[in-house]
């Protein structure tokens, strides 16, 4: 079990919080604001927008199997190039600007992640067959040495989801997945998840159906009664495996609502909270 001087709450930052840029200074405001009220602080970054745009600019065709984009190395280059360049460079001078100290790392530095090449399973005419995403990886292992060092002098450590095999072959890792890995190595007191809704809900279209607490447990009956669906589906699985793997607990709020960051050390709760 890790120790330290003071709890750690890690974001998994993406969506709308990201595209604007005014709600992109004040979300990253109210999270690293906590480290002056006694957190540490790692944020955990995707890029999806960011990818898609980059490609299109240089004309790789992307191909898609059951919404999974394949990745080429060829495309590889390139959606490194938006993550490390673009997004993970922004978002650490923008943190700096605000008079905080951010690191950029990705999974290679260090050995922080250690990748294995993921293949996408699918049932085609009864059986279960196995498809070649190319540079699409899973994390195999969480090295948290690095974060921890950064941590311990007072950084902010700022993630993108690159990482090497053993062979040192890169790939890129869904940052959902790459969150709640973290999460857990650091044993995280809170696994926090930014999206652009308020949480999980019985009925997607009614916010009065809001969930606010549930068991880790209860997961596959929700994905099985279609209420954990889509995009969902990444963030709840990442949250099962950072409480899995050592974070205390996981919540999902909305990143489009800056003040339910703070609001995490508040009396008031927000989001969806999930427990083991």
């Amino acid at each position: 079990m890790i120790k330290r001087k003071k709890p750690l709450i890690l974001f998994k930052y993406g969506g709308n919080a990201m595209t604007d840029d005014e709600l992109k200074k004040q979300v990253l405001e109210h999270m690293c604001s906590l480290t002056k009220k006694g957190y540490h602080v790692v944020i955990v970054h995707g890029g999806g927008p960011f990818i898609k745009d980059i490609l299109g600019k240089v004309g790789v065709e992307s191909e898609f199997i059951d919404g999974h984009r394949k990745t080429t190395p060829e495309a590889l280059k390139y959606v490194e190039m938006a993550l490390k360049g673009e997004v993970n460079g922004s978002l650490v001078s923008l943190v700096n600007r605000l008079g905080y100290k951010a690191v950029g790392l990705s999974g290679k530095d260090g050995k922080m992640a250690i990748a294995t090449k993921r293949l996408h399973r699918k049932m085609v005419d009864g059986k279960w067959n196995s498809f070649d995403l190319g540079q699409v990886g899973d994390v195999k292992h969480i090295n948290p040495q690095l974060p921890e060092q950064l941590l311990n002098e007072g950084y902010i450590p700022v993630v993108t989801c690159i990482a090497s095999d053993e062979e040192g072959n890169d790939y890129n890792i869904n940052a959902d997945m790459f969150a709640g890995h973290l999460a857990g190595a650091l044993h995280a007191e809170q696994y926090i998840v930014l999206t652009d809704v308020d949480g999980l809900r019985m009925d997607k279209d009614k916010p009065e159906t809001l969930i606010d607490k549930l068991h880790v447990a209860e997961i596959p009956s929700l994905v099985e009664d279609g209420v954990i669906q889509g995009g969902m589906l990444p963030k709840m699985d990442a949250c099962r495996i950072a409480l899995a793997d050592g974070a205390g607990s996981a919540r999902i709020i909305n990143g489009t609502q800056p003040e339910q960051i703070s609001d995490l050390i508040g009396k008031n709760p927000v989001g969806t909270t999930i427990i083991k």
